[in-house]
């Protein structure tokens, strides 16, 4: 009878000594996940940046293009014209009015 209350016993401890031991692989199993997902978010971080350095670098590329060529061509800002048409304009005696020739005999 005592042996079979050893045994009962053992047949516990085993048990709980397994469920343990599972646990602790369960443990290692997430610790080992969560390393791999922060490997992963940090290699996204980097790939990110590198993208982000070389967005920068094409922009100061772009901006000194844009700037080699103000400098060449030297863009002058002309005044606006005033583009409408009216009745005083037509018949102003302006000939540098910018309106189109007229014919006038008496000049």
């Amino acid at each position: 009878m005592q042996a079979v209350k050893d045994k009962i016993n053992e047949m516990g401890a085993l048990r709980k000594v397994k469920a343990e031991a599972r646990a602790e692989e369960r443990a290692e199993k997430e610790i080992a996940k969560a390393r791999t997902d922060v490997a992963h978010e940090v290699r996204l971080a980097k790939e990110a940046e590198a993208s982000m350095s070389l967005h920068v670098a094409k922009a100061g590329d772009i901006a000194r293009a844009g700037e080699k060529f103000a400098h060449d061509h030297q863009m002058v800002a002309h005044a606006p014209q005033n583009t409408t048409n009216t009745a005083h304009q037509a018949r102003s005696s302006d000939k540098t009015s910018g309106g189109p020739p007229t014919y006038n005999p008496m000049s």
